[in-house]
């Protein structure tokens, strides 16, 4: 069964033909679909009801696609996929800072965004297809459990996006190793897209910030100059 059967997909695009197709695309790979064309309908449905993923475009009227990636995060760790005309890279980074999951360039193939899609929605629930996979493991005052998808800091839960997850999934895996930026693409990329090392960054930012906002003054991730990332709680 395809990662998209059955799933609710989100779609919010002003360009009405665009968002036509994407459904069309989305609907004759099994996934239910609704489509909004306004970014303040887009706040209200999904303060109401969240779907399994959704495909945002970055320039709307009314609230945009950032302003609405922005409420989303507060509340919800949904994948969003960002589509949008806009390729310079502060926009991408900024996109991806506030929590996006993926970002896609107008224009593009209907076909790499139903690919896109699956990928994206086949990784966020790979934690329940794994079988035998390690219910829980622990590093000190972390707690992270797969089959779930959650992780506690010091007993906070931490709401991390499925690309945190996998980031913070690889620094546990080798606790005191460095990592570089380029080996950390290809954990949270499986599908080995180009994108600039700032990405990681970006994602290590955002990590970073939910520890504090857990648990303020700790920083369990060590930053190596120049060469890239480890896992290294305070006292290890």
């Amino acid at each position: 069964m395809s990662a998209i059967q059955g799933r609710r997909v989100l779609i919010v695009e002003d360009e009405r033909k665009l968002a036509a197709v994407l459904r069309d695309y989305l609907v004759a790979d099994g996934a239910e679909v609704d489509v909004l064309h306004h970014g303040d309908d887009a706040l209200v449905a999904l303060r109401q009801s969240q779907p399994d993923l959704v495909l945002l475009d970055l320039m709307l009227p009314g609230t945009d696609g950032l302003g609405i990636c922005r409420d989303l995060r507060s509340y919800s760790t949904v994948p969003v996929i960002m589509v949008t005309a806009r390729v310079e890279e502060i926009d991408r980074l900024l996109g991806l800072e506030l929590g996006a999951d993926d970002y896609i360039c107008k224009p593009f193939s209907p076909r790499e965004v139903l690919a896109r899609v699956r990928a994206l929605l086949r990784r966020a629930h790979v934690w329940q297809e794994v079988p035998g996979a390690a219910p829980a493991v622990a590093s000190g005052p972390l707690q992270v459990d797969e089959e779930r998808f959650e992780a506690r800091w010091h007993g906070q839960p931490l709401e991390l996006t499925p690309v945190e997850f996998r980031l913070l999934k690889a620094l546990l895996e080798r606790p005191g190793r460095v990592l570089s930026r380029a080996r950390l693409l290809e954990q949270i990329y499986l599908d080995h897209r180009v994108v600039s090392d700032r990405t990681v960054d970006s994602h290590v930012k955002n990590l970073r910030r939910k520890f504090e906002d857990a648990r303020p003054g700790s920083d369990p991730i060590r930053s190596i100059y120049g060469v890239g990332y480890k896992w290294e709680p305070p006292g290890a």
